[in-house]
């Protein structure tokens, strides 16, 4: 149901907002992601209130959008949670670790999440944005049902006990098929390679975006990311393959294309 609600409102909204609104919404999902990391891997303090967090979220999508150079937003973010670590003292003996994790959630978060906003404002953005989606969706899709029924031999068991190898390659098939599809419904300018590429590269990098999620969750003891979407855990839980799968498409596009 919540997929059903939510997925015809995304798709009007990326095909009718302007890239000032995407970058918005961008920004907003890069709060809300970040957030939920840090109230996993965090979960003694209370970073809501902390300014870093607000900065940090906002500064590579900012970056990306030609506002900020890049040099000044880093430089920002690390002397801000330099400064956070050293006022907000908890554990002494954990501070270093502590300001490793806060460090980490920008790398992980915002500065994956900015190559949406790249990708939205490349020649064509609106179906390179669409092509993300079909390539990380008809993946997930594909490698469930193949996965659910001829799985055998596990993927990652350490990591993700129900992911198998089966399910894997099903994905990958998905995300190939979800590229000719798109190829044949809204994106005519790519070639058949393109869409190999593309759905191999994209398709790929976003299971392993899925991995390394569920990697995180086991590290820090929960199930989910949060409870944002009913039936869907949190915004991480939804953006695991998109955060990988993004910066891959947006480097294709932008070198390849």
């Amino acid at each position: 149901m919540t997929g059903l609600v939510a997925l015809p409102i995304l798709i009007l909204f990326i095909l009718k907002a302007g890239g000032s609104a995407f970058f918005c919404f961008v920004l907003a999902m890069t709060v809300l992601g970040l957030l939920e990391f840090y109230r996993m891997a965090l979960p003694e303090r209370r970073v809501e209130g902390y300014l870093a967090t607000a900065v940090g979220a906002a500064s590579m999508p900012v970056v990306v959008y030609g506002l900020v150079p890049l040099h000044l937003a880093a430089t920002l973010v690390v002397i801000l949670i330099g400064l956070l670590s050293l006022l907000k003292i908890r554990d002494i003996r954990e501070s270093a670790g502590e300001a490793a994790l806060l460090l980490m959630g920008i790398l992980y978060v915002p500065l994956l999440m900015s190559h949406l906003v790249g990708l939205r404002e490349m020649t064509h953005g609106i179906q390179w944005i669409f092509l993300l989606l079909v390539i990380v969706m008809s993946g997930d899709t594909a490698a469930f049902y193949v996965g659910s029924t001829l799985g055998r031999r596990k993927l990652y068991p350490a990591v993700s006990p129900n992911k198998s190898v089966e399910g894997m390659l099903g994905g990958l098939a998905g995300s190939i098929a979800g590229a000719f599809i798109a190829k044949a419904t809204f994106f005519p300018w790519l070639s058949a390679v393109d869409c190999l590429a593309t759905a191999l590269l994209a398709g790929l990098l976003g299971q392993l975006g899925d991995l390394f999620e569920s990697l995180l969750k086991r590290s820090f003891g929960v199930k989910d990311s949060g409870t944002i979407f009913p039936g869907h855990g949190g915004v991480l839980d939804r953006l695991d393959s998109i955060l990988f799968a993004a910066p891959t498409l947006y480097l294709y596009a932008y070198y390849l294309f």
